[in-house]
């Protein structure tokens, strides 16, 4: 009998009609040599880590062969870009392997990024460099630990071949794995190009690949819609800033994609901003919730051609766009209660906490930190007042608040000044710090007594004040 592939792919995006994607050769690189492999989500895959980390694992993780059952494409889409329309995106630097079933029954993509030119690359070399490639793998899975829907890392790869980004660096390529790689972008583009049969054929696989229950393209929107909600809030409940959060990287799905000019805040503020290109706070952290608005009412326009009469379609597709906001207040109110050990919030709690991040702002207190302090019942020095107000309040509920905030409340971020440090010893061949901040991210809520020092701000020295696409 034959034997099974080491991968046990079932490409479903790879069956849609040829103007969904481009055939892709895979580009070859020099000397492969795996730098991480994600045992767990290897086993969830239901592929075998012992092959992954074999010479032919290796060889498919960097792109120089293409295991069985493998069908190579990069995906077409468009997007807003900073509020500029972009008619024609797609995979610049990416290749979807194919997709597999994991042992939960759930499809997933798995996707070489960093793998080399593609027809979308608009003049790039396709390449990724190991920095960015880490700093990716780090923050995914750190979010994944932290209970945040993400696209997921797989393994990450050296190249043995330099990246010219203004001075050579050393090559990487990261295997992504995903629900899906469909993006706000991906409805942008057939809409943008007035096809309305492939927006058809888009809509009934997503409905099909992630929203079965859905009946129509507006139950469809109204489903993306309340998972983006949730998603928005999940990230400001830990202080994480996207950075980059055009419509081409909002997936459908409802995960966190495109780990670029990323970062997790340190000292408090609303307007924090990380990304080099973010010259006017578009995606700061507070406009978050903002910019997924806008995004989803993207969204909404694309599917107008699907909706039937367009008086009747507008005024639905409106009501579910206006209907974002309520459901990211509630998940707000909900996630930053629970941070304060407040079971049942009630609207009034809104400025109870609205007072707590005031009193972090102007004490210039770090956000993390700040909420793991209230385990101990420590405020900084000018919230005294507001304390004994926050006691008096859990004094009402009968649950124990201890275990709300802990679980509520990471210890552990992948701090910006950590993860440069990591990336600075990776270039130099030492991987030990790379291995050390992934063991203590995996438990980002246990206290972890000998990793304290991971807890402790950057030094004026340390201190990471703009974040890179490394594109």
């Amino acid at each position: 009998m034959p034997s099974k592939p080491p991968i046990p792919f079932d490409n479903s995006y790879a069956r849609l009609p040829g103007r969904f994607y481009s055939p892709q050769d895979l580009t070859p690189v020099s000397a492969p040599s795996l730098v991480i492999l994600n045992d767990t989500l290897a086993g969830e895959l239901k592929i075998a880590p012992d092959w992954l980390r074999g010479p032919d694992g290796v060889n498919t993780l960097s792109g120089n062969d293409i295991p069985a059952g493998a069908t190579p494409i990069s995906q077409a889409y468009a997007g807003h870009q900073f509020g500029g329309w972009v008619p024609q995106l797609g995979d610049g630097r990416a290749v979807l392997l194919g997709e597999v079933i994991d042992k939960n029954g759930q499809r997933r993509d798995m996707t070489l990024k960093g793998s080399g030119r593609t027809p979308y690359s608009r003049g790039g070399d396709g390449r990724a460099w190991l920095g960015p490639v880490l700093r990716e793998y780090v923050v995914s899975e750190a979010m994944h630990a932290l209970g945040v829907p993400t696209t997921r890392a797989l393994a990450a790869v050296a190249t043995g071949d330099p990246v010219d980004r203004g001075e050579p660096f050393p090559g990487a390529v990261l295997t992504r794995v995903a629900a899906s790689h469909i993006r706000v972008g991906t409805f942008q583009y057939f809409a943008a190009k007035q096809d309305t049969e492939a927006l058809k054929i888009l809509c009934d696989h997503v409905i099909k690949r992630h929203y079965p229950g859905a009946k129509s393209p507006l139950d469809l929107l109204y489903g993306v819609i309340s998972r983006q909600a949730a998603l928005v809030a999940k990230w400001m409940s830990f202080g994480f800033v996207h950075g980059v959060m055009n419509t081409d990287n909002m997936t459908i799905s409802g995960e966190t994609i495109d780990y670029g000019p990323c970062a997790f805040m340190d000292q408090y503020h609303p307007g924090t901003v990380f990304s080099s290109i973010d010259h006017q706070g578009r995606y700061g952290f507070s406009n978050q919730p903002a910019a997924a608005a806008w995004n989803l009412a993207q969204l909404a326009n694309s599917l107008l051609p699907l909706m039937g009469d367009q008086d009747a379609a507008i005024r639905h597709a409106t009501a579910a766009i206006d209907g974002f906001t309520q459901q990211f207040d509630d998940h707000w109110l909900t996630l930053f209660a629970h941070k304060i050990g407040i079971a049942s919030p009630r609207d009034d709690d809104r400025q109870l906490i609205k007072r707590f991040l005031d009193g972090l702002e102007q004490g210039e207190a770090d956000f993390t930190n700040g909420f793991r302090g209230l385990l101990q019942g420590d405020v900084p020095d000018n919230l005294t007042d507001w304390k004994a107000d926050w006691q008096a309040r859990l004094a009402e509920q009968d649950r124990d608040p201890q275990t709300l905030m802990r679980a509520a409340n990471p210890a552990y971020i992948p701090r910006n000044h950590r993860v440069e440090a990591m990336i600075g010893a990776a270039i130099q061949g030492d991987f030990a710090p790379l291995e050390r901040i992934m063991g203590i991210l995996a438990q980002p809520f246990d206290d972890q007594p000998d990793a304290l020092e991971f807890r402790n701000l950057p030094t004026v020295n340390e201190m990471v004040l703009q974040t890179y696409c490394g594109t």
